[in-house]
């Protein structure tokens, strides 16, 4: 295990390495998001508990090889620069472990996070998906992808597999019905849930605001 000393060296690398990475993302997956993640799960390791140095090295990393983000000629980023830096490998390991448990696969794919590490980066990587913020990713995310805002005649559809979710390409709006409005009861953590609640009923004053004046109600 390395000490604190090179747990703080090892972080502060790998914040100035996905800096860069994500410099100037448009899809709602830029820095910014990652730094939130990283703030919201050390807020939540504050009550819940877990390894702090791990947390932060997977929160930090936990896009790096987003399937959503990747191109069609990267593979296995994070555990090249893992390697890199010569982190510890069972520390290098877990980080891996976590990472692949962090992401919504569909409505039909449980996505279980297995250790308390990995159960609060999970809670923070989706509660920056809920709320304002989140309302302003998936319309960042949707507008980068080419998205349309809404369509009626296009219903929502609760994908069964991760293949099936992968290949959507549904207007923005739909995702709020096959994601965004699931998180609140996938949520593992009581910290979590305490403040996901405010978020989920934001989300859904907004999409009642959007429909009113989709039908020129209000």
């Amino acid at each position: 295990m390395e000490s604190n000393f090179q747990q703080n060296k090892l972080i502060k690398a790998t914040e100035s390495f996905v800096k860069q990475h994500f410099a100037g993302d448009s899809s709602g997956h830029d820095w910014w998001h990652i730094h939130r993640v990283r703030s919201m799960a050390m807020h939540l390791a504050e009550t819940e508990g877990g390894n702090l140095f791990i947390i932060e090295m997977a929160a930090l990393l936990h896009d790096l090889d987003d399937w959503k983000l990747k191109s069609k000629n990267s593979d296995e980023r994070t555990k090249k620069w893992l390697n890199e830096i010569n982190i510890n490998p069972s520390d290098g390991t877990t980080i891996l472990q976590i990472i692949d448990q962090v992401s919504f696969k569909g409505a039909g794919e449980k996505t279980k996070a297995y250790t308390l590490e990995a159960q609060i980066v999970q809670d923070a990587d989706r509660l920056d998906a809920i709320g304002a913020i989140g309302i302003a990713r998936t319309f960042a995310y949707g507008g980068n992808k080419g998205r349309l805002l809404y369509d009626p005649t296009i219903q929502p559809e609760l994908h069964e597999s991760f293949e099936q979710y992968k290949k959507t390409t549904a207007p923005t709006i739909n995702h709020f019905y096959e994601k965004l409005l699931l998180l609140k009861d996938r949520l593992n953590t009581n910290s979590a849930i305490k403040i996901a609640n405010e978020r989920h009923l934001f989300m859904e004053d907004f999409l009642t605001q959007f429909f009113l004046e989709w039908e020129c109600k209000k």
